[in-house]
């Protein structure tokens, strides 16, 4: 059985797509007659940074080279502003948000098709939303989107799951996809506002990684010429930086054009992105050790970064 995915609730086409359904793994799960027990063995990620330093696009790439190593993936928007997943959808899709306010709120009526929507390469997508600008709880939604995936199983019916948060906001329900992940992944560029984010970051996955099982994965260096900050700071903190995706222009083309880099015309300088993110992709799936990485207090980084 496949999703029968919508693009709405209302009366759009359904695409059908060949992908085993949430329901059916549940069916599993229960121990449905004619069917072995299957457990789970995905991989969860989240995604973290300061705001604008190019999350959604490492997210969405990354996406597309795990699918490309032949993994389901499925990628979940945690900002009110719902563009994490446009490159891949080429699209503004309908959030949670927009689709529960159409059942007035009534959870219960939703199925899977009604809020995940497919994209690049069968990337499977969902964006949380939110209230408007000045008004609700970002974080309260983002924490509702995920109790509904996990009503549903979305989380355990593919083999990579990655959380695109929001800025470094990192409180309330902005930390829930730490509840639910692996490895928590930064995402920094080589200055010292980015990585001063970072080391709060640090400090926030290390709180939750006291009760829960999320542990910092590393550093992806981003829009960045040179590494030397970073590299220095992972040094003295026990981060380590996975990958290093240069400041080319390329990546800047490729959101004007709603695509993603695997989309691009072929060049060198793509070519070399795209193997970047396919060897990201392979070494986390591979499995990559946690960082032993400790946090500087907010005086001693502004000391320790930079020159004299």
């Amino acid at each position: 059985m496949g999703w029968r995915l919508r693009h709405d609730i209302g009366n759009r086409p359904e695409t059908e797509i060949t992908q085993q359904s949430a329901r059916g793994w549940r069916r599993k799960r229960a121990g449905a007659p004619g069917s072995e027990r299957q457990y789970w063995h995905g991989k969860v990620f989240s995604v973290y940074g300061k705001g604008g330093i190019g999350k959604s696009t490492t997210s969405s790439n990354l996406s597309v080279a795990f699918s490309k190593l032949g993994k389901r993936v499925l990628q979940i928007g945690c900002d009110p502003k719902h563009d994490s997943t446009f490159t891949l959808t080429k699209s503004l899709v309908p959030t949670v948000i927009d689709i529960l306010e159409q059942v007035d709120f009534h959870s219960e009526e939703l199925r899977p098709e009604d809020f995940v929507f497919q994209g690049y390469n069968g990337v499977m997508c969902v964006e949380a939303g939110g209230p408007p600008a000045g008004t609700g709880c970002g974080g309260y939604v983002v924490g509702q989107t995920v109790k509904l995936l996990k009503e549903h199983h979305l989380l355990e019916d593919t083999d990579v799951v990655i959380f695109d948060v929001l800025g470094d906001v990192v409180c309330g329900g902005f930390a829930s996809p730490l509840q639910h992940a692996d490895r928590a992944l930064i995402v920094t560029a080589n200055d010292f506002d980015s990585i001063f984010a970072m080391n709060r970051i640090v400090a926030a996955i290390n709180a939750k990684a006291k009760n829960y099982g999320v542990r910092v994965g590393g550093v992806i260096a981003n829009r960045s010429k040179d590494t030397d900050q970073i590299d220095r700071f992972a040094e003295a903190t026990g981060l380590k930086r996975l990958a290093h995706l240069p400041d080319v222009d390329a990546i800047r083309l490729s959101r004007l054009k709603k695509s993603t880099l695997f989309e691009m015309p072929p060049s060198p300088e793509v070519e070399h992105v795209q193997n970047e993110y396919m060897r990201l992709a392979a070494q986390l799936w591979a499995g990559e050790e946690p960082c032993d990485a400790r946090s500087m207090k907010d005086r001693d980084i502004f000391d320790f970064l930079g020159f004299d």
